[in-house]
Parts: structure tokens; C-alpha cells; sequence
């Protein structure tokens, strides 16, 4: 099912307006509706993020909801990171109320976490049952930088069928960890139908012929999103990340790429050209099981 008010993002184009009504006073927030995607990094960024969760969702036979505020994604089960909300505008003075009752109200259905992502601060959202995950930063890497050295030992397959999308969701599960879908059933998230969805490549790193780390790469109006990235704890420090960067990076050839990370994996996306911009307040909400 789809809910539809206003298209999940504007188009891009080559040159981006001053004000949003042609009036010089009128000057343009940067987040109208009707703005070119490439206004500004971040929110091109924002709109990847939302129509990232937007088509697995409708691919996977989801629900969507798409307004000028927010673009929201719902399969309707605990699938780490589709079940989640974009806010696309700041919320008006004494609008948050309204926003965040729309959010509310469409995942009242279904089942498992759901996640709110804001561009900006929010109110605090804990009297309504949001809990904070925190304040991860947005890092972009410009385009055209030198791709990190490859790790000789990690052998990268491109996922293209059940096979390689058990070991990615494995990998994914047990190596980020991923604590909805402990223990691990490979018939409970994703489905091959995902590997139809347009512009996502999700990756596998083999050490020894063991799958031990996992990639996920989303390319919207030539921007390179990074969704995932995962290695297990045994295989850390050997390169693998790095090996699960430098493919990704090598697919956005001549993007921008950008992705938020937490602090703790920020350093070594700055050693490889990332740059910080902001940050985003990420909530969480329980559903029932």
C-alpha cells in the first residue's frame, strides 16, 4: 500500500533557484519542496537516504508514506534499517506535534523497531516512546580522490542470488550486530526481490572462502550512498573494510559519496577522504514482535 502527497524528491537539475517564489525578499531555506535535489549535498543526501528505504519497500510488497515533511518506508516486519522515517523539511514552529503524529500514526501497523532520522535537532521525543540512538555524523567524499590500496587476501562477489544473499545478511546479522534477527534465519528480512530494486549493489568479502564482511552501495542521481558495511569480529583489522570501500567507491566512479557513520568508524572513513558535515538526531521505537 502507498500513500502518496508529494513525489519522494524534486528533480535535479543544473542550476538551483535563490528564492523559492522568485521574490527577492522570499529567500529559500533550502528545504522547499519543489528545490533542486543538488541545492546542497546534504540535501540530496537526506532524499537518497529516504528513497533508499522507499523502493526495497515497495519491493518486498511494503507500505510507503510520502509527504513534503517526510518520506517514511514499512515492511510491515523487524528488518533493520527499511522500517524508517525521513524528515524532509524542518518542521514549522509548533509543527513538530503534527509531524511526528503522521510518523506515529503510519507505523502503528506491523511489527519490529522503526527508526526517525532527522537532518536536524529535535524536541525530545522520550514522553512519546522514541528512544535516542544517538547523533551520527554525515561525511562526504568528493569525488575523483585515489581510491584506497586493496587488501590482497579479500576475495569481493557481488551479491546475485540466494546463495550470496544468505552469507551478505549473515555477515550483516552477526557482524554489526544486528540484535532483531539474533539467531540468524535467512527466510526472515531480505528476499532476492531486493536485488532487482534499482541502484542497490550489495557486496561479500571472503577470507580462506568464508564470508566474513558485507557492502552496500546506493547510487541516486549520481550520488554514491553507502547503506551498510559490516565485518565480523575475527576478521577485523585485516583489511576488509577497506576492501568493502574501495569496490563501492570504484562503482561511484565520479560521484559524490556520502554516508553517516558512526564515531567509532569515523576515523578510518576520514583517512580515506571522507569530511564531516553535520549531523543528524537518529530516534528509535519499539513495535510489538
Amino acid at each position: 500500500m502507498t500513500t502518496t502527497e508529494t513525489p519522494a524528491a524534486p528533480p535535479a537539475t543544473e542550476t538551483a533557484p535563490t528564492t523559492a517564489s522568485g521574490d527577492p525578499d522570499d529567500l529559500t531555506t533550502g528545504w522547499e519542496p519543489d528545490l533542486d535535489l543538488d541545492d546542497t549535498l546534504v540535501r540530496h543526501y537526506v532524499f537518497a537516504l529516504a528513497a533508499s528505504n522507499l523502493a526495497p519497500a515497495r519491493a518486498l510488497d511494503g507500505r510507503v508514506l510520502e509527504r513534503a515533511d517526510v518520506i517514511a518506508a514499512d515492511l510491515g516486519v523487524p528488518n533493520a534499517i527499511f522500517n524508517a522515517a525521513v524528515l524532509t523539511r524542518p518542521p514549522a514552529p509548533g509543527g513538530w506535534d503534527a509531524t511526528l503524529a503522521t510518523v506515529e500514526s503510519f507505523y502503528r501497523e506491523g511489527a519490529g523497531r522503526v527508526y526517525l532520522w532527522s537532518p536536524w535537532p529535535t524536541p525530545d521525543l522520550r514522553d512519546r516512546g522514541w528512544e535516542l540512538e544517538g547523533h551520527p555524523p554525515l561525511l562526504i567524499r568528493p569525488a575523483g580522490l585515489p581510491l584506497p590500496p586493496a587488501p590482497q587476501q579479500l576475495e569481493i562477489r557481488p551479491v546475485v542470488g540466494r546463495t550470496t544473499l544468505d552469507a551478505f545478511k549473515h555477515v550483516l546479522v552477526d557482524g554489526f550486530p544486528l540484535d532483531e534477527h539474533q539467531p540468524f534465519d535467512p527466510d526472515a528480512w531480505l528476499d532476492e526481490r531486493i536485488l532487482d530494486v534499482p541502484g542497490h549493489e550489495l557486496y561479500v568479502g571472503y577470507l580462506d572462502g568464508r564470508a566474513v564482511a558485507s557492502g552496500w552501495l546506493y547510487l541516486h542521481a549520481g550520488l554514491g550512498v553507502l547503506v551498510l558495511g559490516a565485518t565480523l569480529p575475527d576478521a577485523r583489522m585485516r583489511g576488509c573494510w577497506r576492501g568493502l570501500l574501495r569496490r563501492r567507491l570504484e562503482r561511484a566512479e565520479g560521484c559524490v559519496v556520502a554516508s553517516v557513520f558512526g564515531d567509532m568508524s569515523r576515523p578510518g572513513a576520514e583517512r580515506h577522504g571522507f569530511l564531516p558535515v553535520s549531523r543528524f538526531t537518529v530516534w528509535h521505537r519499539e513495535r510489538a514482535a
